[in-house]
């Protein structure tokens, strides 16, 4: 299912409300897990799945300098001035072998169905002890099976354990019911960067009181 034109269709949705809801705010805890992750250091940091540069911002207070990658052309127009970016497939990314320091994919593997394609990927742009920051929704606890009616009283209902995409969604007001949203179980998404050839070193998690996202640190064998 080709998120892009999806996204083409509610792009002024996701900048002028969705993330204007948001100004100020960190609810899910992915700016404190970039910070902490990722940390201050320099060169460039390739972002898949950019959108409109939301991420561009913090990642240079960190020093860093962000480059992005999407398919969505209309998200792509609202990035001027944010970061430079170009439009592709990041299962075909545009960019040399070992010539990326750091990667990041902030909320955005669900909008790929191929996200272990795009994991060999980011291995192959890594230079040698390049990392890769991801951050998602939780896979444990956000999903079609999971209903966030009552945040205080989260229900899991089956269908954790399979691999599909879904609208399915317990509020009009996020971007799932919209555009659709892969799920893969934890030890899935785990295999698949184990299986691209990079190191796991790090988690985090935030929201609550259950947590809604879950990220990580991965590294690419070798010296800098």
């Amino acid at each position: 299912m080709p998120a892009s034109a999806a996204y083409d269709e509610i792009a002024d949705w996701y900048e002028t409300e969705f993330l204007a809801a948001q100004a100020g705010q960190d609810p899910l805890g992915v700016d404190r897990a970039l910070r902490t992750l990722l940390g201050p250091g320099g060169g460039t940091v390739l972002e898949i799945g950019c959108g409109t540069g939301r991420h561009a911002a913090l990642l240079r207070s960190l020093g860093r300098t962000p480059v992005g990658v999407d398919l969505s052309a209309a998200m792509l127009r609202r990035t001027a001035g944010t970061l430079p970016a170009a439009r592709a497939d990041v299962v075909r990314l545009p960019v040399r072998d070992g010539s990326v320091p750091a990667v990041a994919a902030v909320m955005v593997h669900t909008d790929m169905p191929a996200y272990p394609a795009v994991l060999r990927q980011v291995a192959r742009v890594l230079a040698p002890g390049g990392v890769l920051v991801h951050a998602g929704v939780h896979p444990c606890f956000c999903g079609g099976f999971a209903d966030h009616t009552d945040p205080a009283a989260v229900v899991i209902r089956p269908g954790y354990r399979d691999t599909y995409w879904t609208r399915d969604s317990y509020t009009d007001q996020g971007i799932r019911d919209k555009v659709g949203a892969q799920h893969r179980p934890l030890p899935e998404l785990l295999g698949a960067v184990l299986a691209a050839g990079l190191v796991l070193e790090e988690f985090a998690e935030g929201g609550g009181p259950t947590p809604m996202m879950l990220a990580f640190r991965a590294r690419k064998p070798g010296r800098a």
